[in-house]
């Protein structure tokens, strides 16, 4: 009985964790956090959200790193729509499920 229990526990914090719309490109590791933003849309009923996320670094300095971490676990979705790892610059589209809300964490590292 603790098996199964144990069992559908790990299966579920597996699915809750491969469902989430987080996205990480690069590596934190050994970078330095440049840049860190809160994006944050309320939920219009039968609407989806969408909202872009504009970084440029006036240093040049190329990022390493990016970390969008979807604080409410829910079906949205990031993308990286131009520069990222690798350039100097990075757009970040967010898109929420329909009806929902967007929360998301940015983290950009060099």
């Amino acid at each position: 009985m603790r098996f199964l229990l144990l069992l559908s526990f790990v299966l579920l914090v597996t699915l809750s964790s491969c469902f989430a719309g987080d996205l990480i490109l690069g590596t934190s590791y050994n970078g330095r956090l440049v840049w860190q933003q809160k994006a944050e849309y309320m939920a219009i009923p039968f609407k989806k959200r969408v909202k872009e996320i504009f970084y440029s670094d006036p240093g040049q300095q190329i990022i390493k790193g990016i970390i969008a971490r979807d604080l409410d676990h829910s079906e949205a979705l990031a993308t990286v729509t131009a520069g990222g790892v690798g350039s100097s610059f990075a757009n970040i589209r967010l898109k929420s499920a329909r009806g929902s809300s967007l929360n998301y964490q940015i983290e950009l590292y060099v």
